[in-house]
């Protein structure tokens, strides 16, 4: 919201940080950044939201960024009924942003729980990264090029990350972005130098932090895809994902690795599960479908293509792979007529030729006499190899294995999977293509399979029996002589100083031995008191909403919809039943 549009970057840098600092609390489900911003600056209903996302609750706000102040709002928000049930905002200087987002992560995960149930919430989220704030705008600004995924923001962002190490050489994540840019620019076509600047940022990151999930993500990404290397790219991708369970650009990896090698059943299991958290990921879905394309089930992999076309109509990875489904699923008319409306297609008339190449038997009526000038004429680029391809299904397999064999040594992309592309099926019988999988996938190269054993964790007992009759003691005095639920800014951290335990143990308490989240057991105390009051002849000059009031609630739809919620029936309808 600040005047500056260019401060978009600080925002969602803000954003992201909260996000990520709320998933590291064991048992919050939160929904990854793609799937979240897709609402970004949209006016869509909070019910809609929930639905598609698969969330009861909301956290929305904004920030404002104006020269060394910030301010930044913060809502939850049920998705059941568009009610909010919290809400604040805060001012700081710049130099405090990583406390606040500390802070506000902190009060959000207590709302959760004080809401929904116990969850055990570390005494800090997030930890500064950088004492310097410029390196930390100049590192949001990096990320925010580098998460276009693209060319032109992979380079922007190195001439960010660049910038911000020149200023403070002691900041760890931009030389872990340094090392994943690099490795990507580095891949396609094997350069050697930037996968090396790859490896040297890299060295530099961990010497500053060695349990960086960003981190084992870039050397996940520079082993597998700028080295091919299966084994190590599997165990950074697993490490990685370790240190931050939600972090789905790490499972995707993983996805893309298993994908590679033909594990395809975990792979799936991967990108099912990544979609749980991250469900309106166009490339999640474009990942998935590229699994059904080259385990040869075309018509669920359109499917996902769909998926991922319905969230971003103009990626033009799932473009691409449609026609290759296409033309394998043997459908002309629906290729053709995609083609002619998508002028985001893929190399279109090779597209058309490759298709009466692989189906000369179907009559359609399609001039092929440029296709050994397509071929000549391709100068890569795509995300497919369609000259490979026209070669292969030209009868032409010596020139194709040629050109296999050197886009191999170039790591080019999608050849990555050259083990289960269909269209390369009639070179399968040739020993040449075989001493190729057999270099790039033989046993010992490859990820071991072994499914993991599953540990049976007890239940963890944060209190001993004796620590549990204390503390219940104490509370039933405090709320029956002192009525403390008559505080109706009372919150779990608060009652836990009144009881003298931490906020974890009070939490688990009362789930575990009393059966009710911190909500529910305050309103409870609020709601029988509110209902003596109202009995009491005494108070019949007092409003019920005012009775509510004096039992601790401090809002008039909470009040009521708890009532309803326990009693079945509204306050006034109860006390016409209730009265003699």
């Amino acid at each position: 919201m600040s005047a500056d549009p260019e401060n978009e970057y600080f925002s969602d840098g803000i954003t992201e940080e909260i996000i990520n600092a709320l998933t590291t609390v064991k048992g919050l489900k939160v929904i990854a950044r793609t799937s979240s911003f897709a609402f970004k600056n949209k006016n869509i209903d909070v019910r809609t939201i929930g639905d598609q996302l698969g969330v009861s609750t909301v956290l929305e706000g904004s920030v404002r960024k104006a020269k060394n102040r910030v301010r930044i709002t913060a809502q939850l928000v049920s998705t059941n009924d568009g009610n909010h049930f919290w809400s604040k905002s805060f001012d700081r200087d710049l130099e405090d942003i990583f406390a606040l987002q500390d802070e506000i992560s902190l009060r959000i995960a207590d709302q959760i729980r004080e809401n929904f149930g116990h969850l055990d919430i570390q005494d800090h989220l997030i930890e500064a990264p950088t004492q310097n704030i410029e390196a930390y705008k100049l590192y949001l600004k990096g990320r925010y090029h580098h998460l276009m995924w693209d060319g032109p923001g992979i380079a922007n962002a190195i001439e960010r990350y660049e910038q911000c190490v020149a200023i403070d050489p002691s900041f760890a994540l931009p030389y872990f972005g340094l090392a994943y840019c690099y490795a990507m620019a580095g891949s396609w076509g094997n350069n050697k130098s930037l996968l090396q600047l790859s490896e040297e940022n890299l060295s530099k990151g961990f010497n500053l932090n060695k349990q960086s999930y960003i981190g084992y993500f870039s050397k996940a990404t520079l082993s597998f895809w700028g080295h091919w290397d299966f084994i190590k790219g599997h165990k950074y991708f697993q490490k990685a994902i370790e240190l931050n369970p939600a972090y789905t650009e790490a499972e995707e990896g993983l996805c893309e690795l298993y994908t590679a090698v033909g594990y395809f059943e975990k792979a799936l299991w991967h990108t099912d599960n990544i979609l749980k958290i991250n469900p309106l990921s166009p490339n999640h879905y474009f990942t998935k479908a590229n699994i059904h394309y080259l385990n040869e089930d075309y018509s669920k992999a359109l499917e996902c293509i769909e998926a991922s076309l319905s969230i971003n109509p103009g990626f033009t990875h799932p473009i691409a792979l449609k026609q290759l489904c296409l033309i394998l699923s043997k459908d002309y008319e629906t290729l053709n007529d995609f083609l002619n409306q998508t002028p985001l297609a893929e190399r279109p008339e090779e597209c058309r030729v490759l298709y009466k190449l692989v189906h000369p038997e179907d009559k359609v009526d399609l001039d092929i006499s440029r296709v050994s000038l397509m071929i000549k004429e391709d100068s890569g680029g795509s995300l497919f190899p369609w000259q490979l391809f026209l070669l292969v299904h030209l009868d032409k397999h010596e020139m194709a294995l040629d050109f296999l064999e050197a886009n191999i040594k170039l790591r080019t992309g999608q050849i990555i999977n050259f083990m289960n592309i269909p269209l390369l099926k009639p070179l399968y019988r040739y020993q040449r293509f075989q001493d190729l999988l057999q270099a790039a996938f033989r046993k010992e190269l490859l990820p071991t399979d072994s499914k993991q054993q599953i540990r049976v964790v007890p239940p963890k007992t944060l209190m001993s029996a004796v620590e549990i009759e204390m503390a219940i003691e104490i509370i039933e005095k405090g709320m029956k002589e002192e009525k403390w639920f008559q505080n109706p800014s009372l919150s779990l951290r608060e009652l836990a100083e009144k009881v003298n335990i931490n906020s974890n143990k009070l939490s688990w308490l009362l789930n575990e031995r009393i059966g009710q989240n911190f909500n529910e057991y305050i309103n409870s105390l609020r709601l029988e008191n509110f209902k003596e009051n109202a009995l009491n002849p005494a108070n019949s000059h007092l409003t019920l909403l005012g009775l509510a009031y004096e039992s601790g609630f401090n809002s008039k739809s909470v009040f009521n919809a708890f009532f309803k919620k326990t009693e079945g029936m509204t306050p006034k309808a109860w006390l016409r039943s209730n009265q003699i």
